[in-house]
């Protein structure tokens, strides 16, 4: 019987670590896809997402070429690498899908996101909702005695920021309209 002699820290050939070294590392990833603007896409897209359990963390969609019928989907999602290159591989399988950009890894972009917040409160409370209003740059689009709501554009984060600050001072309602994204520059 031969003796097999494996040095000490090289576990490479091991029986035990045949799996590839993929990552597990979960990344967030903002992805443009130019699709016909026709019945069904968006379910098709959208079920491609659920039949294999990938995550949208926002999606927004509208026509962007009338004349072409064209529409852009904008989907932010989280996985792995190999999940994403998975996910843009199969998006691009679907018929009536014209281009898929990966605007996360394709240089920078430019992303911004809608939120109507309305914000419960009298006194004090009130005073610093507005104050911080201000220094967000939120606009007060609707005023009562009671509550105010406000509008604001920005990076997820930012509207994220604002909620969670607005939250001990009387957060009652958000609505957001999930991220809108375009690359900078010529491209």
């Amino acid at each position: 019987m031969a003796a097999l002699h494996i040095k000490k820290g090289s576990n490479k050939h091991s029986a035990y670590n045949l799996r590839p070294n993929f990552s597990d590392t979960q990344e967030s990833h903002t992805l443009a896809v130019i699709v016909e603007n026709e019945p069904g896409v968006l379910a098709r897209v959208i079920g491609l997402f659920s039949g294999r359990g990938y995550n949208i963390d926002s999606l927004t969609v509208a026509e962007v070429d009338h004349t072409g019928h064209l529409s852009r989907i904008t989907v932010v999602t989280t996985g792995t690498p190999q999940v994403i290159e998975q996910i843009k591989a199969q998006l691009t399988r679907i018929v009536s899908v014209h281009e898929v950009h990966d605007l996360t890894v394709e240089g920078a972009a430019v992303e911004r996101e809608l939120a109507l917040i309305k914000v419960a409160g009298t006194g004090e409370k009130r005073v610093e909702a507005l104050r911080l209003a201000d220094i967000f740059r939120a606009s007060v689009v609707d005023s009562t005695l009671q509550s105010f709501v406000f509008e604001l554009t920005g990076t997820p984060d930012k509207i994220d920021a604002f909620s969670d600050l607005m939250r001990p001072l009387g957060l009652q309602e958000v609505a957001r309209t999930g991220v809108a994204a375009l690359s900078r520059g010529t491209e």
